[in-house]
């Protein structure tokens, strides 16, 4: 490791539903700094969950960021001119991330009808175990899985 890393920030939970993941899901579905929109698409996307699954959304949300967290990956690592693919565990802090960012990636890369039901339907397959999402962590782990011989390299 090099140099220091800065102090790891405390994020506040949210107002609606004192969640610091919900918080941190609407920091990372934000774009240029429109916090209320990120939020208020966050909020509608929950009320459409509520409305089909007749469930806590939160619970719903916390259920799909489980199924979607990675517990291994795969980090490229140089030895002797080559590089191999070796196969480390993925911190808490690193693996929420990674889950958070694969279900926003995957939500905004679902067809029509506007961010709010795209979000809730991807949220929705992901607490189903389905979905894109869910499908990214499987491939993240069956490479981790396939270079299983290189973890010697660590």
């Amino acid at each position: 490791m090099r140099r220091n890393r800065p102090p790891k920030r405390v994020i506040e939970p949210d107002t609606k539903y004192n969640n610091v993941h919900v918080t941190m899901f609407i920091n990372r579905m934000m774009y240029g700094g429109k916090k209320s929109v990120a939020t208020r698409v966050m909020y509608q996307a929950f009320d459409i969950i509520e409305e089909r699954t007749n469930k806590d959304p939160v619970e719903v949300f916390e259920t799909a960021l489980r199924n979607v967290t990675p517990t291994v990956e795969v980090k490229a690592r140089r030895v002797g001119g080559s590089t191999y693919q070796v196969p480390v565990e993925v911190p808490q802090h690193r693996a929420t991330a990674l889950a958070m960012r694969w279900i926003l990636q995957n939500a905004r890369a679902r067809s029509g009808r506007g961010m709010p039901a795209k979000l809730a339907a991807e949220l929705m397959d992901a607490a189903n175990g389905q979905g894109a999402s869910v499908k990214k962590k499987d491939d993240t782990h069956r490479m981790a899985e396939a270079n299983r011989a290189f973890a010697h390299l660590r």
